[in-house]
């Protein structure tokens, strides 16, 4: 095809949303969170359930979104104090030693930013609740993962007791993610916080090509 005939290519959205909810169908906040991020120009939005159903990731199609955007946004429920499988999944296969760390640099100084819903109300989360600890107690994995990778993790927007909470807190916090997304980078916050430092991953931290099946 001639070159002057093709038609030009979409420009690359800043923002990468990965959204995981095994049902929206049954989700309050999540679902409304997810058709606000489809809403703006500035995000190209994945929801893994309905991407890979069957749980097989295509790591290549991942990698390239990340590499394109500055912004990458967990979008999630937080279930057994953690993220939802798929997520998880999503993470151990696309997030891989020598693209995103240990030697490779692909999420270097990109943002990390986690956009959650608990169902248990913040009061749940503290000594004296039943949770037994206050929710940053739940965020050391996601620090370290964006830590690993060189990118900055950015203060989370939670918002607890997802189930109970009135329609006027949901609209407000939902209106809030929106106009988050469309105004990123410029986001005040962001003038006062540093770059990660780097984790640098010893070779002999991970398997070679030789032994990688072996179990550990």
């Amino acid at each position: 095809m001639d070159t002057e005939t093709q038609a030009p290519t979409a420009p690359a959205k800043p923002i990468y949303v990965v959204a995981a909810h095994a049902n929206w169908r049954e989700s309050r906040v999540n679902r409304r969170l997810l058709e606000a991020a489809r809403a703006t120009n500035t995000a190209e939005v994945c929801d893994l359930y309905a991407r890979y159903p069957d749980y097989s990731v295509n790591v290549s199609v991942e990698q390239a979104h990340l590499q394109e955007a500055r912004l990458v946004v967990l979008l999630h429920p937080v279930q057994w104090y953690s993220m939802p499988a798929l997520l998880k999944l999503w993470v151990d296969e696309v997030l891989t030693h020598g693209w995103a760390y240990g030697g490779g640099q692909a999420l270097q100084g990109k943002d990390l930013w986690l956009v959650a819903t608990t169902g248990g109300p913040e009061d749940s989360y503290h000594p004296q609740g039943y949770n037994r600890y206050f929710f940053d107690a739940f965020m050391p994995p996601y620090e370290q993962t964006a830590a690993l990778c060189g990118m900055r993790f950015l203060p989370p927007m939670v918002l607890h007791g997802a189930h109970r909470v009135d329609d006027t807190a949901v609209n407000a916090h939902v209106s809030m993610f929106a106009q988050r997304l469309a105004s990123y980078p410029q986001w005040p916050e962001l003038d006062d916080m540093d770059n990660c430092p780097a984790c640098l991953v010893p070779d002999a931290d991970r398997p070679t090509h030789e032994d990688a099946g072996d179990k550990h």
